[in-house]
């Protein structure tokens, strides 16, 4: 089963960004995931699987 991701999320990843960040912002979810790094502004794109793999834990749901 697929883990629940939502645009607006907060996440930490397993990886820091060469910023030195590791939270990012859920931008686009589906097959493919764009995230915001949140120090930096910059935007990646991950396929699913990828993104699945490198998510350590949702630190902030979006509000609904």
């Amino acid at each position: 089963m697929m883990a629940q991701f939502f645009v607006g999320d907060i996440v930490k990843m397993k990886k820091k960004h060469p910023c030195g960040n590791d939270e990012w912002e859920v931008m686009r979810t589906g097959m493919d995931f764009r995230i915001k790094c949140i120090q930096c502004q910059r935007q990646v794109w991950l396929s699913r699987p990828a993104f699945e793999k490198a998510v350590r834990k949702v630190i902030k749901r979006a509000s609904c």
